[in-house]
């Protein structure tokens, strides 16, 4: 073969050769561009298809979330009345604290709207709530009540007193009966209750009578409390008087019954017990 053949031949191949690349080129920009359709043109003219980088998330953003505080819970305020003034509906009276003075008189005492064996009166703050109880025993459950005995003074505790003693001692009678200054009768706050038909009147079995045991259950809703609970004698000094009971406000006596505490002495922390001081 010539040399100018030969040439000729070379020259064909290398035209072949360089148009394959060309069109391979060109399906592979192709190719690129169909995937990734974002490619610059420098990379489409290269044939080399190039991924862009992909777009960069944004930092995320710390957000600060608020955290409300819990709601405290109440407590009740123990001083917001006395229990030493013989004034306040809260005043704590028995063996160990008598009343000061000793002969105190309530300034406000009024005869409750109520059927009252002995004519007693009663504090004016006890009044209402001793006759809606009253209605209320009677609309709900059908039972009359009668208050027995309210206010006592001191010289009237006096001659209460000394006929328990002459009657059955002075050791039983300090049981059941107040010394004088020592009575929470004297405070005008306190009621013995009955019922009308008489039954078990001031006997510790009215505890088991209708009208005993719907007051027991129910006068707390009216600010009354059984002051002297069967269970409770070495605390109140006292044996127990299921018609006793003492008036010491709404607040006070829905504490109590909350909290399951049934004398004022271990609510307040006071000393009571089961004899006098001397």
């Amino acid at each position: 073969m010539g040399v100018a053949s030969h040439r000729a031949r070379v020259g064909a191949l290398v035209a072949a050769l360089t148009a394959g690349v060309l069109v391979l080129g060109s399906g592979a920009w192709a190719l690129g561009a169909a995937v990734f359709p974002h490619e610059d043109a420098a990379s489409a003219r290269s044939g080399i298809a190039v991924r862009p980088s992909p777009t960069a998330s944004p930092a995320p953003v710390a957000v600060a979330v608020q955290t409300p505080s819990p709601t405290p819970t109440p407590t009740f305020d123990k001083a917001a009345n006395s229990i030493d003034d013989p004034r306040s509906i809260w005043v704590v009276v028995n063996k160990s604290r008598a009343l000061n003075p000793v002969d105190y008189v309530p300034p406000d005492l009024v005869q409750p709207p109520v059927p009252n064996i002995n004519g007693q009166p009663v504090r004016q703050i006890v009044s209402g709530p001793l006759a809606t109880m009253f209605a209320a025993a009677k609309s709900e459950a059908g039972l009359s009540l009668t208050l027995q005995s309210g206010y006592r003074s001191y010289q009237t505790q006096v001659s209460v007193y000394d006929q328990d003693v002459a009657a059955n001692g002075q050791a039983y009678a300090d049981t059941d009966t107040a010394r004088p200054g020592h009575s929470e009768h004297q405070t005008g706050l306190s009621v013995d209750i009955s019922a009308a038909s008489g039954e078990c009147t001031l006997n510790a079995c009215f505890g088991q009578t209708a009208e005993g045991r719907w007051l027991a259950a129910n006068a707390w809703r009216f600010g009354f409390l059984l002051r002297y609970p069967s269970d409770k004698v070495p605390v109140t000094g006292f044996t127990y008087e299921p018609w006793h009971f003492r008036y010491i406000g709404l607040p006070l006596a829905t504490e109590l019954h909350d909290t399951g505490v049934t004398t004022l002495e271990e609510y307040f922390g006071v000393p009571g017990g089961e004899t006098y001081p001397g």
